[in-house]
């Protein structure tokens, strides 16, 4: 199927009710091709109004769709998992179109996201509850779990289908209802998933689809109406703190996955060739554009020349192009906006004196494109010492100690995830427990599965998505007190 043609067969309207609408008053938006810069397709422009209405829906089918049994809840989203991988091929094509990754990353993507609508449907009909007696012997406690009720779900645009599935499974699986509002540059792959799950059999009402470029306005009123009861948000720290001031007029339950600043720790005694590997996929998975990219490689001075020298080689030599070209590893970054971060940041670590062993520039031409990039001697005061690169930059600097190097690691306000390269079990223990951290990479350099709890500490957010843990946050525990 050619761009054009995948592109034409996702409906551009929002997903309100079981139908598809035209925003109110005809609105609509252009979602950019990061590689050229054309516009692929307009998309509805979403107003609060639109925002009201798909919340309307998400509480009119609530109730019903809460007392469906669980293994109907469940066949739905194994159906949704057996289209998705039936339909990878179009289903990347058209995330590449949009986000700009290249293809191979791209399908993995989508089998990734059909992995937790898997997982979820085998939790779905494991949701538990308890029967105990009272310490006094006169009464009996019953426990049940219950879906929270009509949540807002919000996804960003560097993992467009991953992160919605993250989000969709357990609501479903959970007995919720939902508002999604996936970001702007993005918003085909979700549109695209909203169709799949239809044709999977989810009731109209239960997921409603809202496309803006206005989130705010569109997103405060839902948040603040008083029958929304969970917001699920993944995206900055700077956005989750404003929605959590905004989650606090209605105690609104939230679960937070924000920003990261991932430091990668290498070891003298850790196996260089699996370190580089690891190093590899820790940065330049999805062009380094997330929040677990590793952001500040941390080596020990004994194979710190070795390590540079080897991870400069592996960054010159990956092919860079439009993700729908054979071969291409580092496509475009998402904007604009992204490039001059990127740029701005590399420019700033020169500046204060670090070195460019490769890359370090844009690349002249359409698209936003960066090179690959690899920085030693970079100083603690860098702005990318603190701030998230989103981008294919790795900047090395080099410790003596286990202790310089877990404080370095641990000198940010994010948690989200850490790796770490060692042989020796003692060392690899204290500095996994050290590490303040809600993820650790020990000795490899991906750490997402939708069989595990996925999140951070401090302000790398609140809650846990996947894993068995995933479906508690779309949850509430009822405590039955029963006298005999």
């Amino acid at each position: 199927m050619s761009g054009t043609s995948v592109v034409e067969t996702v409906s551009k309207d929002l997903f309100i009710g079981g139908k598809w609408t035209p925003a109110t008053g005809g609105a609509t938006f252009g979602v950019e091709d990061p590689s050229t810069g054309e516009i692929l397709c307009q998309v509805a422009d979403a107003t609060p109004r639109d925002g009201m209405a798909a919340l309307d829906a998400a509480v009119a089918a609530q109730a019903e769709w809460a007392a469906t049994a669980p293994r109907e809840r469940s066949e739905i989203l194994r159906r949704a998992f057996e289209l998705l991988n039936a339909r990878n091929e179009e289903l990347a094509l058209l995330m590449t179109l949009e986000m700009g990754k290249p293809l191979a990353e791209a399908r993995g993507e989508v089998a990734y996201a059909a992995e937790f609508f898997r997982w979820f449907s085998e939790e779905a009909v494991r949701i538990e509850g308890g029967y105990q007696v009272a310490p006094n012997g006169g009464g009996r406690f019953l426990l049940t779990r219950q879906p929270v009720g009509p949540t807002l779900l919000i996804t960003p645009w560097n993992f467009p289908m991953a992160m919605g599935g993250r989000k969709i499974g357990p609501a479903i699986a959970a007995g919720c209802t939902m508002v999604i509002k996936p970001a702007e540059q993005t918003p085909l792959s979700m549109l695209a998933l909203a169709a799949i799950l239809t044709e999977a059999g989810l009731p109209d009402g239960v997921l409603n689809v809202i496309t803006t470029t206005d989130p705010g306005a569109v997103m405060e009123p839902l948040i603040r109406d008083g029958r929304v009861r969970k917001l699920s948000f993944t995206g900055s720290t700077s956005v989750g703190r404003k929605l959590l001031e905004q989650c606090a007029d209605k105690v609104l339950r939230t679960s937070m996955e924000l920003g990261g600043n991932a430091p990668f720790l290498v070891f003298d005694d850790a196996d260089l060739d699996a370190a580089i590997e690891g190093a590899m996929r820790a940065k330049m998975r999805n062009i380094g554009e997330a929040c677990t990219a590793a952001n500040r490689f941390y080596v020990q001075r004994g194979v710190a020349d070795e390590f540079a020298r080897r991870l400069t080689e592996r960054m010159q030599a990956l092919p860079l192009g439009r993700g729908t070209e054979p071969g291409v590893v580092v496509g475009p970054l998402i904007d604009a906006d992204a490039l001059e971060k990127v740029s701005s940041l590399v420019r700033d670590a020169a500046d204060r004196g670090a070195k460019v062993l490769t890359g370090g520039a844009g690349v002249d031409g359409p698209g936003h494109f960066y090179q690959a990039t690899v920085l030693v001697d970079v100083p603690r005061d860098a702005r990318m010492a603190s701030e998230e690169i989103f981008g294919p930059v790795a900047p090395i600097s080099v410790f003596d100690t286990e202790e310089e190097a877990v404080a370095a690691a641990n000198d940010t306000e994010y948690g989200l995830v850490s790796y770490v390269y060692t042989n020796d079990l003692k060392r690899a223990l204290r500095v996994s427990e050290n590490l303040e951290a809600g993820m650790i990479g020990l000795n490899q350099g991906i750490v997402s599965n939708p069989a595990a709890p996925f999140g951070g500490v401090k302000q790398s957010g609140l809650g846990r998505e996947g894993g068995r843990v995933g479906i508690e946050e779309f949850l509430e525990i009822k405590y039955i007190s029963v006298a005999l």
